[in-house]
């Protein structure tokens, strides 16, 4: 089959590799007919690569139809239509039965010290291969898999797997009061949908930050009110402005959908590409004990949040020595809570919305769909922040 996959250090190519199989009794094979490029996609592209071998298939937002299935797979069949949520959980376990899919004992990946296994996202996370493929081998088929009814567009269903559950996590994490303010520090497609998503649950001010113009235009277009950070750097500008917005106090919740992408330390930043310039032996020490991302983005959520707010956290940091404000937070009483979506928590509270109404838009959410043949351009671009470059969707 033809996959997307990973050669270097910004090096993605698609190739020609084994078609996956039933391996246990329990699996499903997925033709996959439609998946997404992430933003944590980019964190592969360009700084965790001491943690992915060349040959490694990328990808972890697919969906598409039954194939195959186990002998012990009593609730799909081969024509089903599912949406593959991105982290790998068994839906039983200690965890998995608390809501707690992102850190599935059954699938924990232990020898990292890490929780459940991803799809396409490195040794730390399984090494299990990504469904920027033609097909996908899907564990426990079924209790992970989510059926959806065929006839809609693949765009109104694909989200589920990862950019839908992270951003109703991330508001869920926000804990806003009814009619409350929320700030979200990055307008990628982690941060619109979160500010949809708020929006509909009955936000009463929703205050989007970005400097791309693309992205400020969309959200400001669904009735998030944008600041542009090129206009209110500086002196404490963003902070002033959000406080000037909420009556002086800051706002009732803050999401950082942007993590160590974050612009911010030059030093940091050229720590980073230094590292993922060296050999792997030699990069992964430095990462697992020395490991430091740019912190703008998490600096400012604690400066934006008001005294006893909650600082929610959705961008990925990846660095083991991050230095935090400690006395700001203890003094202004912030609560923090973050981590992978646990995506099987929520899909049932999100499918119903998924309707004709499409009250989260969801399709036409995607700036771009493109072949899957054409994914390493679209990374490239992606990371570049180019051509209005928001979502893009592969098709196999």
């Amino acid at each position: 089959m033809r996959a997307l996959t990973w050669q270097g250090r910004e090096d993605v190519r698609v190739e020609n590799v084994p078609d996956p199989a039933v391996q246990d009794p329990t699996d499903i094979v997925v033709k996959v007919t439609t998946t997404g490029i992430c933003g944590s996609d980019l964190h592969l592209y360009s700084v965790l690569g001491a943690y992915i071998d060349p040959g490694d298939v990328l990808g972890h937002e697919a969906m598409g139809i039954v194939e195959e299935t186990g002998p012990e797979v009593r609730t799909l069949s081969p024509g089903d239509r599912v949406v593959v949520p991105f982290n790998i959980s068994c839906g039983t376990c200690f965890m998995c039965s608390r809501g707690l899919h992102s850190q599935c004992e059954t699938t924990q990946v232990r020898e990292h010290g890490k929780g459940a296994a991803l799809f396409g996202y490195t040794k730390l996370y399984g090494q299990v291969p990504g469904g920027q493929a033609e097909y996908l081998r899907v564990p426990f088929g079924d209790t992970l898999p989510v059926k959806v009814p065929s006839g809609p567009p693949d765009e109104r269903f694909v989200y589920l797997s990862d950019v839908l559950p992270t951003a109703w996590q991330a508001v869920e994490y926000a804990g806003l009061p009814p009619g409350g303010s929320l700030t979200v520090l990055g307008l990628g497609p982690i941060g619109q949908m979160a500010a949809r998503i708020a929006l509909h649950r009955g936000a009463g001010l929703v205050i989007g930050v970005d400097l791309v113009d693309a992205r400020l235009e969309r959200a400001r277009s669904l009735g998030v009110h944008t600041l542009d950070l090129r206009e209110v750097s500086g002196d404490g500008g963003l902070t002033a402005a959000v406080a000037d917005l909420t009556d002086g106090r800051g706002s009732d919740g803050v999401i950082d959908a942007v993590g160590m992408e974050a612009h911010g330390s030059t030093a940091a930043s050229l720590a980073q590409k230094a590292t993922a310039m060296l050999p792997d032996s030699l990069a992964r020490p430095l990462m697992e004990h020395l490991g430091i991302d740019r912190m703008g983005a998490l600096h400012a959520a604690i400066d934006l949040v008001r005294r006893g707010g909650t600082l929610s956290v959705s961008g990925v940091y990846g660095g083991a020595v991050d230095p935090m404000p400690l006395l700001t937070m203890f003094d202004k009483q912030i609560q923090v809570r973050m981590g992978q979506a646990n995506v099987r928590a929520w899909t049932d509270a999100i499918l119903p919305l998924l309707t004709d109404a499409d009250p989260l838009g969801v399709e036409g959410f995607a700036t771009h769909t493109v072949p899957l043949e054409e994914a390493p351009e679209a990374y490239a671009r992606f990371q570049a922040k180019e051509d209005g470059m928001i979502k893009t969707l592969l098709v196999p």
